[in-house]
């Protein structure tokens, strides 16, 4: 996580850990020290835990009394519910763009951004990838002209982000690349109908090959047979021999 001397405020401290998580340079679980995040970026330990309560109030970050700050670790009903709330925003917006048009500035803006999503993934820079394939989703907002959700999205794609950095596996940035630029593509010719059905498809898309890199866990099979002994054992129904109570 870079830092600087300028990032004094508990806003901005909360904005660098953010970029951090979406560029995959802060894993889910990391812990996160207030005296180191207080050294690193040369403010009081009061202004961390403030950024760090900003953190926590959007869902990024939990505490422990006894342990301290970590980065979330998104459950699978957490990151349903972060996927489900980025399809009612992002989708909401691209059907409020058929009042209100995308102007060709804003193209102009998204094929710059996806012109860096390619150099990145040309590149290997899997940091940069990460950030930029989960920021066109924020830029777009923004294009779209509503930066009070951008923030919201923000949020959301980080928790996402991490949900990926669990369970996604890194052949997909190129398949969503490519589904932005047909998302563009789709905006520029004021199609905006297939541009919805194309980012709903898209979000479908990262969700299920989550949902498929979980599948494949090579520890599911005997989780699921053990979950399923110990159900039955509760039930008295495993088919062992019971062990008779020796009573005196």
């Amino acid at each position: 996580m870079n830092t600087d001397p300028s990032a004094k405020s508990s806003s901005q401290i909360a904005v660098r850990i953010t970029e951090a998580i979406l560029a995959k340079q802060l894993a889910p679980g990391t812990r996160l020290g207030e005296q180191q995040l207080a050294d690193l970026f040369g403010v009081s330990r009061t202004q961390v835990r403030e950024a760090l309560t900003r953190l926590m109030a959007r869902g990024i970050v939990t505490v422990s009394a006894r342990r301290g700050w970590f980065v979330i670790e998104p459950t699978a009903e957490q990151a349903r519910e972060a996927f489900e709330a980025r399809r009612v925003i992002e989708l909401g917006l691209l059907r409020q763009a058929r009042v209100r048009p995308i102007s060709a500035q804003a193209i102009g803006q998204l094929r710059d951004h996806i012109a860096r999503e390619e150099a990145a993934i040309a590149g290997a820079d899997v940091g940069a990838r990460s950030y930029l394939l989960g920021d066109f989703h924020v830029c777009l907002c923004e294009c779209l002209g509503n930066s009070l959700l951008s923030e919201t999205l923000r949020d959301l794609t980080a928790r996402t982000t991490l949900t990926a950095m669990l369970h996604q596996s890194s052949e997909q940035a190129e398949d969503s690349c490519s589904e932005h630029v047909l998302i563009v593509e789709a905006l520029e010719r004021g199609d905006l109908e297939r541009a919805e059905q194309l980012m709903q498809d898209h979000l479908q898309h990262v969700e299920s090959g989550l949902t498929q890199v979980r599948s494949s866990d090579p520890l599911e099979p005997l989780r699921q047979a053990l979950a399923s002994v110990s159900r039955q054992g509760a039930a008295g129904e495993t088919g062992l021999p019971r062990q008779e109570s020796k009573r005196p």
